[in-house]
């Protein structure tokens, strides 16, 4: 590692529509960056990991660690943020650690004494999504990231019947049907705590650290959990 005595890390997220980018260094936020709005990642993100990197007071040469959002999430999002992550971290030779989208979606509801459902549009009236929740302190995973259809993922929080959280793009997409068929007390998360968070990867991304949990940069891809729209027409036009 660079730092003495404790761990900087350069946090990244741009699995959907909103992109971000976190500094946190020795278990302290020390800058971030979001944005979500209609221009590309490919416009915004390095722009604002620059910005990031010099409001924190630090240098890119600082950083021990980059972590990103492997998946499941945009496709295009995904291979920005993938290629981003994969590039500093070559160029600064340090390593990649990566999180799964849901669970660090969910991390943006620490604390919540109920179950934790983020909710990603993921088209076609399925969701990417999970279930979570938190015990002593720490984020448990009940269901782990998966892509489904949005009844199924109510079904199964109807037969826990647990009061439940719901956050993600999805909530605006699925308000209606989650009206509709959720039979527990729920709620939905706050605007603030609603999408995707660098702060929040940054945060998985030191627990998985202290654990050993990295790549090297050249080892780290993407994690789709299904396959792309433009991969679903070629298949059914029989295209290889």
């Amino acid at each position: 590692m660079k730092s003495e005595g404790g761990i900087n890390i350069l946090a990244i997220e741009a699995s959907s529509l909103a992109s971000s980018a976190a500094v946190l260094s020795d278990d302290v936020i020390k800058a971030e960056s979001f944005v979500c709005n209609k221009l590309t990642h490919s416009e915004t993100l390095m722009p604002m990991i620059d910005r990031t990197i010099s409001d924190s007071g630090l240098t890119m040469q600082d950083m021990d660690a980059v972590a990103v959002t492997k998946g499941p999430g945009s496709f295009t999002g995904l291979r920005i943020g993938s290629a981003t992550a994969k590039g500093l971290a070559e160029a600064l030779d340090i390593p990649v650690i990566e999180v799964p989208t849901v669970d660090a979606l969910a991390m943006n509801m620490a604390f919540f004494d109920g179950l934790i459902v983020p909710l990603m549009d993921a088209r076609r009236n399925e969701t990417y999504t999970g279930i979570y929740t938190f015990e002593g302190g720490e984020l448990k995973v009940i269901r782990p990231q998966c892509a489904l259809p949005l009844a199924e993922i109510l079904a199964d929080v109807n037969e826990r019947g647990v009061k439940t959280v719901f956050l993600g793009d999805g909530v605006k997409a699925f308000a209606s049907s989650i009206q509709e068929n959720c039979r527990v007390p729920f709620m939905y998360a706050p605007a603030s705590q609603r999408l995707q968070r660098a702060s929040s990867v940054a945060v998985l991304a030191l627990k998985y650290h202290e654990k050993g949990q990295y790549v090297d940069a050249g080892d780290h891809v993407p994690t789709y959990l299904r396959v792309s729209q433009a991969e679903r027409e070629r298949a059914a036009r029989g295209e290889t």
